[in-house]
């Protein structure tokens, strides 16, 4: 039922954008956009990575200004905002990275900015009173005395869309909100959302999932290289026309691949036997074979990716052993790893990999700076040739330039630059967390085949997942896990989405 105040609080509110153009270093990313943000409804935004949709809603939010073009919020048009300006008219962006304050509580964190009280006292009844509100208006009852860094990430991500709420935002942008959600958590959300359309908020809401639109958009835009190429209903439109509007082509749907059939007594490459850490995952056994791709899935926090960082030594084994070519070996960290030939690419490319301010050349020779050094130097022309041993094979849509910075690529292209450091180091091992998280559905399929190319030339690839789609595209046998222990083992000819969704239990 909507609140009674939801009419006067949506109704004729508008914001709007038109003509919108934006060209960095004189590549025009913008080309003429409009859009429309209505309250009381939620739009979904899509496109590939580089279509121009991070660049439009920062516009929105004030952190870029256009080159062209108007904004016009309530009436009154603006050549450009920034970012006080934006949260003062309304406006809030809630960014797929988490922005809170992890060592604050649950109702510190909702106020965080925007403290209540007078001459510099904070009136701490009210940040909990304003918080007890705000989570009342979504549905949701959390502790508001628990330190947020205990949540999971679900839970924090209502914080942040809470903290939206006492900042009377009449237009939330969210940013890939479900990239790190389970499915239990994704339909909490959808209820959140649902739950801000009926007080008459007008919601953006950025994916990559198609299987999301009709779930919780009432319009859907499609950006495609800075131009917008469809706007249709979201309950109407069907997944195979949002793709093509996406990438400008057909794109096969979801299939097998041709499984690679290692025989059972094929000697593994690595072995995990009895293996457990505190509090992530026990009792796991597995076999990886050189030449095939074996996915471990699993909902997040399953333990499926905890597993995968033990094997690089990022995270310790309490119990088990691991074997490499049947001998043991203790990986104590990630350099160890690298002198057993494994690579790993972990789910947040930003934080944990990507030297987002480094080079292409840099980021993709890194792993390999000791080989390719002479007498301790290395140079800018021998990590160029390192990338463009690479650059061809993995399809990167840069530049023609090795030394552009990697933070200025998309989501997939860094991600196949970082894909690239295993191919240039010869990894035996390749360890995968989430490799298409955030990723387009064009730059995905071109992922999969880079992996299904690198088992046939006989690496063993270890892929973790959340997402099922993915293992049907790219497992030739899968392993689930839910509650840090394997609940099924499935051979080539049993993967497939229901199967899947059953044993990790929905």
């Amino acid at each position: 039922m909507k609140s009674p105040d939801a009419d006067q609080a949506g109704a004729g509110i508008r914001l709007s954008v038109s003509g919108i153009r934006k060209s960095f270093g004189g590549v025009e990313v913008l080309r003429g956009v409009d859009l429309d943000i209505v309250g009381g409804s939620v739009v979904a935004l899509l496109g590939e990575n580089g279509a121009g949709k991070s660049t439009l809603v920062k516009i929105i939010a004030g952190d870029y200004q256009p080159d062209a073009g108007a904004i016009t919020i309530e009436g009154t048009a603006h050549s450009s905002l920034n970012p006080v300006t934006a949260r003062r008219l309304g406006v809030r962006m809630i960014f797929q990275e988490i922005a809170d304050a992890p060592t604050l509580t649950v109702a510190e964190n909702i106020s965080l900015g925007a403290w209540p009280g007078r001459r510099g006292f904070v009136a701490w009844r009210t940040v909990k009173k304003r918080a007890r509100e705000a989570l009342e208006r979504l549905g949701v009852d959390l502790d508001l005395d628990a330190p947020v860094g205990d949540l999971s990430v679900g839970e924090r991500q209502v914080v942040e869309i809470a903290r939206a709420v006492v900042d009377r935002a009449n237009y939330l942008i969210l940013d890939e909100p479900t990239a790190a959600l389970s499915s239990t958590e994704s339909e909490r959300l959808f209820g959140y959302v649902a739950a801000l359309r009926e007080q008459g908020t007008g919601v953006v809401y950025i994916t990559h999932r198609l299987d999301e639109v009709r779930a919780v958009a009432d319009r859907v835009v499609v950006l495609r290289d800075g131009n917008l190429v469809l706007e249709a209903d979201a309950k109407t439109t069907d997944r195979r026309e949002l793709v093509s509007a996406m990438v400008g082509r057909e794109i096969s749907e979801v299939r097998r691949p041709e499984a690679v059939l290692v025989p059972d007594d094929a000697e593994p490459l690595m072995r995990l036997r009895g293996a457990g850490s505190t509090g992530a995952f026990d009792r796991i056994d597995l076999d990886l074979r050189a030449g095939e791709v074996l996915a471990l899935y699993g909902k997040v926090g399953s333990g499926a990716g905890e597993v995968v960082q033990a094997l690089f030594g990022v995270r310790k084994l309490d119990a088990g052993t691991v074997e490499m070519e049947g001998e043991a070996v203790k990986l104590r960290g990630p350099a160890q790893a690298i002198e057993h030939g494994i690579g790993l690419l972990p789910a947040d490319r930003q934080r944990e990999s990507a030297f987002t301010m480094l080079s292409l050349a840099e980021n993709l020779a890194a792993p390999s700076w000791p080989r390719l050094a002479k007498h301790g130097f290395i140079t800018r022309r021998v990590e160029a040739e390192a990338y463009w041993r690479w650059h061809g094979v993995l399809n990167v849509r840069s530049r023609d330039d090795a030394g552009q910075e990697l933070g200025t690529l998309s989501g997939g292209n860094q991600q196949k630059v970082l894909l690239g450091r295993w191919l240039e180091r010869h990894a035996r091992v390749l360890l995968l967390i989430e490799p298409t998280r955030g990723v387009d559905v064009g730059a995905r399929e071109e992922i999969y085949r880079s992996i299904r190319a690198l088992a046939a030339e006989g690496v063993a690839v270890l892929v973790s997942t959340s997402d099922y789609e993915e293992v049907v595209q790219v497992a030739d046998r899968a392993v689930v896990i839910a509650r840090g222990e394997i609940v099924a083992r499935l051979a080539a000819d049993e993967i497939e989405t229901k199967r899947l969704i059953e044993e990790v239990g929905g």
